[in-house]
């Protein structure tokens, strides 16, 4: 009888431990903050497609740059299409900070997704920072207290790329333009350049997003007899625009073209005999330094592409967040906005670059030309330097922006 008694007493105490022990690591687990949610989301198909394939890999070698945790916790990607739709990626967005307990949000290629998504980042108060889409709105009327845009956009390839080849005798423009918000936006500063320059806008054609047959678009264009044809489109369409004006004679006969947004993966697609001679704006080149080329082999060994201006621009803006989260202590949007504005962005891509209160990264523009076949020594080896211009020369004042931010 005793024993009996004894043995359920042992029972009973060994239920209570294993209870209590369950109720302490329970607690524990409670308290243990789970992984830092970030994401990307882009066009990973369609139009763009082949510019942002390698995002997720950018973010994850910033990762792997602040040690793999942050604040002691582990970092979390999730990543998106967003179809070029912006409907598709505000839903996204909205899931993400709702559901899933995402904190900031990059890539955002294509204009109209990226307002879109400014707007439902806003209403949360969480943080975006844009890497791919170019609309100087996102830092003028569409700015944010917790939005960040960080590789280029409109103004800065109006001035770099517009300024060049104003002041190298193209005086006269008519545009070739994507219609939605980003070709709109890179057609205005573009002709305000022109016109600021003493030159002239002949005229426009407006085309759709993926167009696949360019003909009477360009020869509306060459038919306008200007001296440059501004290509305000990007990815897939500034291929096509280029491929086909080459079919139509268009250089031969004295035109230039002018690619107001060219990526190092768009001239490999051309290939040099059809792309040489062009001039483009970049923020970023495999080949300037042995930082920049010490990178591209980490990259490549995750993704065997050539990096473009957004890859860099992926992992640029994720590691400056990383660092801003550890600095600032918490992940609180705000806090983190404000580290990120306080601390100078130096890495690969940038030096010194200062994050403005419009939430316009100011930080160097490289002009650059193809080389032609016979310049080139490798398959990567596609540009040559020009000039390097200055953050405060490429980026418009923050006063003229337009931001309801800036007083």
């Amino acid at each position: 009888m005793k024993t009996t008694n004894i043995a359920r007493l042992g029972g009973l105490i060994a239920a209570a431990v294993g209870l209590t022990t369950a109720g302490l690591m329970a607690i524990a687990q409670a308290q243990t903050p789970g992984p830092l949610k970030i994401a990307v989301m882009d066009g990973f198909s369609g139009v763009y497609g082949d510019l942002t394939t390698g995002e997720v890999e950018a973010m994850q070698l910033a990762i792997e740059d602040v040690g793999g945790k942050v604040l002691g916790r582990s970092v979390e990607i999730l990543s998106a299409d967003h179809q070029t739709k912006p409907d598709v990626g505000a839903a996204i967005a909205r899931k993400w900070f709702d559901v899933d307990g995402v904190k900031m949000i990059t890539g955002l290629g294509t204009s109209s997704v990226a307002l879109a998504v400014r707007k439902v980042a806003q209403e949360k108060g969480q943080i975006d920072i844009n890497t791919g889409a170019a609309s100087s709105d996102l830092t003028g009327p569409a700015c944010s207290e917790t939005g960040a845009h960080w590789v280029y956009d409109t103004y800065a390839l109006a001035h770099v790329t517009g300024g060049a080849m104003v002041k190298a005798g193209g005086d006269s423009w008519y545009f070739l333009t994507a219609d939605y918000a980003f070709g709109h936006a890179l057609e205005r500063d573009v002709s305000e350049v022109v016109k600021d320059s003493g030159g002239k806008v002949l005229g426009a054609v407006r085309h759709p997003l993926s167009t696949q047959d360019f003909s009477s678009f360009l020869l509306q264009a060459q038919s306008s007899k200007a001296k440059v044809i501004g290509l305000a489109n990007a990815g897939q369409d500034t291929i096509n625009a280029i491929k086909q004006a080459g079919e139509f004679g268009i250089v031969k006969g004295g035109q230039k073209l002018a690619g107001l947004l060219v990526f190092a993966t768009d001239v490999q697609s051309l290939t040099l005999p059809v792309a040489q001679g062009l001039v483009l704006t970049e923020s970023f080149y495999w080949d300037l330094n042995d930082e920049t080329r010490a990178w591209t082999k980490r990259y490549r060994a995750k993704k065997d592409k050539l990096p473009s201006m957004l890859t860099a621009g992926v992992y640029s803006s994720t590691l400056h967040y990383l660092k801003a989260v550890q600095a600032a202590g918490t992940d609180e949007p705000k806090a983190v906005m404000a580290k990120m504005r306080e601390m100078p962005v130096n890495d690969v891509m940038t030096k010194n670059g200062k994050l403005r209160e419009d939430g316009r990264l100011v930080r160097d523009m490289y002009l650059f030309q193809v080389k032609s076949p016979a310049e080139s020594k490798s398959k990567d080896d596609i540009y040559t330097l020009v000039a390097t211009v200055p953050g405060d020369q490429a980026y418009r004042p923050m006063k003229d922006g337009k931001c309801p931010l800036i007083k």
